[in-house]
């Protein structure tokens, strides 16, 4: 696995590795570009880091695939008030997708690389980011997401209720 230019693996503050800055981006800079192997929706795989790719923009039929993160972004955490964004498009050509991440604002050398994971209801959990503006859970905040989370997961959720139940 080449290393990042810019960028290093480190015990991370918010939940087991972490990927900070050697060097500072400015807003709207491309941090990095990912890379992985792609699943469909309905091949046995681990998908702990991976991205869900819409099929729509693939010219490909079936459901969602999935870009298993086969590099140091795979560490990149979650945050409710994240650095950066994960964009991806589809190589047509090469028959594969394309992500990379940029910045949403100034980063800092040593700061650590977030962005927000936003996982549908079904796939929510518990947050540890440590934003003042943390959501409590990480899921998208979608109010029709919202609506469909378990009680259990319901009552971590640290926004405005009527949101919540919408």
């Amino acid at each position: 696995m080449p290393l990042l230019d810019g960028l290093r693996v480190v015990m991370s503050a918010i939940h087991g590795y972490g990927v900070v800055t050697t060097r500072p981006f400015r807003a709207g800079e491309v941090i990095c570009y990912g890379d992985g192997v792609l699943y469909r929706q309905d091949e046995d795989f681990d998908d702990t880091y991976a991205l869900i790719l819409p099929v729509e923009d693939s010219g490909l039929p079936g459901e969602d695939f999935f870009w298993d993160l086969a590099d140091q972004t795979r560490w990149f955490n979650h945050s409710c008030a994240p650095n950066s964004d994960v964009r991806s498009n589809w190589d047509h050509e090469a028959g594969v997708p394309r992500a990379w991440w940029v910045a949403l604002r100034d980063i800092a050398v040593g700061e650590e690389i977030t962005y927000d994971y936003a996982f549908v209801a079904e796939a929510a959990e518990v947050c540890a980011c440590g934003a003042a503006t943390c959501r409590g859970l990480i899921v998208d905040d979608d109010p029709a997401e919202l609506a469909k989370l378990p009680d259990e997961l319901r009552a971590h959720l640290r926004i405005p209720a009527a949101r919540a139940a919408s």
